[in-house]
Order: structure tokens, then sequence, then C-alpha cells
């Protein structure tokens, strides 16, 4: 059976997707080039699916959520608040899988942090 074997892109739809793209770039560190295109570090990828109704993903109306891996959660999420970013207040700890938290970028779309164990 052919299988696929790592993400090739998540697309996002934008009313300003220069701005989104830029806000990406400048509050969460994603240095993309004017194609798109960002060479990830290595690690893990989850790929998981929730109950319709799960309030997860923030907003109800919101169908997939980006997860993002982090070196240091406290800090990205210090970094966050300097900038404004709308940033939850709370963090989860799991344990032996890692620490997560949340950021809405501008067009409303939640994003998790997740700093692994």
């Amino acid at each position: 059976m052919e299988r696929v074997d790592g993400i090739g892109g998540y697309f996002i739809r934008a009313a300003d997707p220069s701005a989104l793209n830029a806000w990406y770039r400048d509050c969460l560190g994603l240095d993309i080039d004017e194609n798109g295109v960002w060479s990830q570090g290595t690690g893990l990828t989850v790929f998981a699916t929730f109950e319709s109704e799960t309030d997860y993903f923030g907003s109800h109306t919101q169908q997939t959520m980006i997860n993002f891996r982090v070196r240091n959660l406290d800090a990205m999420l210090a970094q966050l608040r300097l900038t404004g970013a709308d940033v939850a207040e709370e963090t989860q700890d799991m344990d032996g899988v890692g620490r997560f938290g949340w950021v809405t970028d501008p067009e409303g779309n939640r994003v998790e942090l997740w700093e692994p164990a």
C-alpha cells in the first residue's frame, strides 16, 4: 500500500493573506519564503481527529487546528503577549506528552503550541 510520508502543506483562507503571513512570520517565527515554503525542524507530527462538538479548537466553526512544536512554551507565550496577540491564559500539562498553550491569529484561527516532554 502506498502511504503519505509527511505533511506537504497547511492552507488557510484569509481576508488579508499578506498580513496573515506577516503575523505568522513576525509572531511565531515561521521562516517562510515568498512561495510559502518552510523547512521545519525534525520531530513528531500528531494526526488526530476530534468529536465534532469539541470546544478544543475554540470556535465551533473552526474545522481544523494547526499545532506547532516549540522549544520553550513559556518564552513563546510571553513573546506573543508582548506583541499584543490573543493568547489564552491557561496552559495544559500532559504527563509524558508535554505542555500546551494557545494563541488566536488575527483571522480568528486558534493555534496550538506544544512543548514536547
